[in-house]
This record gives structure tokens, C-alpha cells and sequence, in this order.
């Protein structure tokens, strides 16, 4: 594509300690067909080569600046960050993780969607994870979708087309809109921010993959598959957004749903044996939502991962864990079952209270 009317497209990239990765970044972004964008790496106190990295690049493309942070910052807010530094001519703008990267015609692609749907105030598209494609579901050729409809479809089906930050490019008003622009107490704050923006915008979709998500240890989407996040961020989602999206009567269906999975989720997960750091995360969680931690349904969905486990001779505690660790399994059995006859009268009541 040629730059000649085309919108201008600022990219960003916080990093953080990504010298290994970095390159391969910057290259998905100067490889790009659509032409007509400029670039800022905002590093967060790296103590790695990224920054010396990112200036060997920034010498070679006028395009490509660099913001140095005077302090370390945690994820999010370093996200933020980034999001101050798109150009006020841009038109679009496009987050695109240090660790990750973009296909060539992302750009292209995506903004021809945006600009061909004036109504779209963010656009995504097939995401490649690891080796597997995601933020499938919606049929061909469904380039927008009312932001009502597919938040509903969220809520309701559990269809994820979002991805992370790097999966979308936003229309660059709107972010220019809200400062701060993602919610820096929410790791899934790229999707509250989805919610936020479709209350009042359509959705975009480009059928075709066009960026790459990497899965490797220590990273941010590692971290929260391993906490399982997708639990207190649903239930974020559920308590503070769903009302703009759903009925009443949904909304409390799809909460009490909810928490019967969640407990269900965290009993096996005390079966399992989890450290301090997951528990002090999801009662954590639970509390800022202004749902109350309850022991009682903890204890049931310990008790239903143990009957399922009984009943079933393919899900056998063996399997679910070393043997090691069976003598430890069997001394929470008897903890679990203390916790069910004490929190046996209080089940119907935290239900209807929560």
C-alpha cells in the first residue's frame, strides 16, 4: 500500500527485559505493507541489551522513537504509559508486545476494516498463540458486529474474540479518551477496556491471522494461565459491566453460574493443593468484586471434585497427583469434610446473600 491517504497509525512497545525477543518485534513492524505509522518503544527500566536493542533500531528508522521510564512500573501501568506516547495525528493506534509480533498486512488489514466501518472503535482478528490459533467463533464474513451483541455473546457464550492488547488496534480517539486507559488494578484490563469502549462503539473483525502471541515462562499471559485469572476477571466483567449488556434476570443468572464454577474451580484446586500466593490472589479477587470468600462452597466444590474423582475410574486422585503427594491429599480430605459440616447450614444462605 502506498501512504498517500492513508491515516496514520501509531505503534507502541513496552518492554521490559526483552533483548532476546525485541528484534523480531521491531522487524514484524518495519515489515508491515501499510506504511504510514510511527513507532515508540517505551522502556521500563530494562536490565537487559533491550534498550541497547531498541536504539541500534531507532538510529536506522526516523520513524522509530524511544521514552525511557525515569522508574520502574508494574505491567499495566507501564501499558499505559505507552498508550500517552501515540501521536495527537494518529488516527488508529496499535499495541504490539516486546515479546510478541505482527504478520505483515496486520495493519492493512486492520485498518481497512476500521476505515470502512466508521462505527468500529476497536478491531481484532485471529490470534496465533503458541502453535494454536485463537479468538475464533465468529462466522465468516462478519467484519462488524454491534458492540452490544458481542459483548452479550461474552457474557452469555463465552465467546472470545478480543485477545490481548497486542491482538487489537484501537481507533486512537477514543483512547486518547481515557486517561488511564486500561484499569491498572485489573491484569485483564485489555478486555474491561473492550467492554468500556463497545458501550458506545461496533466491533471489528478481520478474518485472518495476522499477530503472534508467544507462550513462554515468566511472561504476563503465562502468569495468568497458571493463576487461572480468567475466573476473578470474568467476575469483574459480571459485576461491573455486565448491567450495560445483559437484563437483570441474565445478569443474575450468569453471576450464579458463574460462582458455581468458580467454587467448583478453587475446590479442586484445594484437592490439588495450591500455594499461599494463589489462595491470597482469588479471595483477593473475590473480595474486590464484593463477592464475600465463602468457605461453605469452597467446601463443596472440594466434596465434587472428590465424588467425581470416586466415581469416575478415569479420574482417579492417583492421576490427579504424584504419589508424593496422596498422604498430603488424603490429611485435606478430612479438612475438607470438617469445613462441609461446619459451613453445611450457611451453604443456602451465602447463596442467596451472594
Amino acid at each position: 500500500m502506498y501512504t498517500v491517504r492513508q491515516p496514520l497509525v501509531s505503534v507502541v512497545t513496552p518492554v521490559y527485559n526483552e533483548a532476546g525477543y525485541l528484534a523480531e518485534c521491531i522487524e514484524s513492524v518495519l515489515a508491515q505493507t501499510y506504511q504510514n505509522w510511527d513507532y515508540t518503544i517505551i522502556d521500563n527500566c530494562s536490565t537487559d541489551r533491550s534498550l541497547e536493542v531498541a536504539r541500534r533500531y531507532a538510529a536506522k528508522e526516523r520513524r522509530i522513537r524511544i521514552h525511557e521510564n525515569q522508574q520502574f512500573l508494574p505491567a499495566i501501568p507501564n501499558h499505559n504509559v505507552a498508550l500517552r506516547q501515540i501521536s495527537p495525528k494518529s488516527k488508529y493506534c496499535k499495541v504490539v508486545l516486546g515479546d510478541d509480533w505482527i504478520f505483515p498486512n496486520c495493519l492493512e488489514r486492520m485498518v481497512a476494516v476500521a476505515e470502512e466501518h466508521p462505527s468500529v472503535g476497536l478491531v481484532g482478528a485471529y490470534v496465533l498463540e503458541g502453535e494454536q490459533v485463537a479468538s475464533t467463533g465468529l462466522p465468516y464474513p462478519s467484519s462488524v458486529v454491534r458492540g452490544q451483541e458481542i459483548c452479550r455473546r461474552h457474557l452469555l457464550e463465552g465467546l472470545y474474540v478480543f485477545g490481548s492488547a497486542n491482538a487489537v488496534l484501537y481507533r486512537a480517539e477514543l483512547v486518547r479518551g481515557r486517561d488511564p486507559f486500561y484499569n491498572e488494578a485489573n491484569i485483564h484490563a485489555d478486555t474491561e477496556a473492550c467492554f468500556e469502549l463497545l458501550k458506545d462503539s461496533d466491533f471489528g473483525f478481520a478474518h485472518q491471522v495476522l499477530t503472534f502471541t508467544r507462550l513462554r515462562p515468566g511472561s504476563l499471559n503465562t502468569a495468568s494461565k497458571d493463576l487461572h485469572t480468567y475466573f476473578p476477571s470474568m467476575l469483574q466483567l459480571l459485576v461491573t459491566h455486565a448491567p450495560a449488556y445483559l437484563t437483570r434476570e441474565e445478569c443474575q443468572a450468569c453471576l450464579a453460574r458463574h460462582l458455581f464454577e468458580y467454587y467448583k474451580f478453587l475446590g479442586k484446586s484445594l484437592v490439588l493443593g495450591r500455594d499461599n500466593q494463589f489462595w491470597d490472589y482469588h479471595k483477593g479477587e473475590l473480595i474486590r468484586a464484593g463477592v464475600a470468600f465463602s468457605r461453605a462452597r469452597l467446601a463443596k466444590g472440594a466434596l465434587a471434585t472428590l465424588n467425581d474423582a470416586a466415581l469416575n475410574p478415569k479420574l482417579t486422585v492417583e492421576r490427579m497427583l504424584s504419589r508424593r503427594r496422596l498422604q498430603a491429599v488424603r490429611r485435606r480430605q478430612s479438612i475438607v469434610h470438617e469445613l462441609s459440616v461446619k459451613g453445611h447450614n450457611a451453604i443456602d444462605k451465602q447463596e442467596t446473600t451472594t
